[in-house]
């Protein structure tokens, strides 16, 4: 299992227990999109890489910099 967070502007796009599909982009390093265009992640090198393409939202968290969603991949 490998949990990996993604920043959400807007509440209430996805909530716990929901399957999302990710899109990968590459632009020297790897991002990942949760469509449709819900959350996004940090860059990734090479060897980080997600290699799943959906995964199931564990839970989604509100601080004062924004919504973070953390999502469970079965790697």
């Amino acid at each position: 299992m490998r949990t990996e967070k993604f920043k959400m502007e807007r509440p209430g796009l996805v909530k716990a227990g929901d399957k999302v599909k990710i899109n990968e982009l590459k632009t020297g390093a790897y991002a990942y999109i949760i469509e449709p265009a819900v959350a996004m992640s940090g860059f990734y090198q090479e060897r980080e890489r997600i290699k799943s393409e959906y995964g199931i939202v564990h839970e989604v968290q509100e601080n004062d910099r924004g919504f973070y969603v953390y999502v469970d991949f079965d790697e």
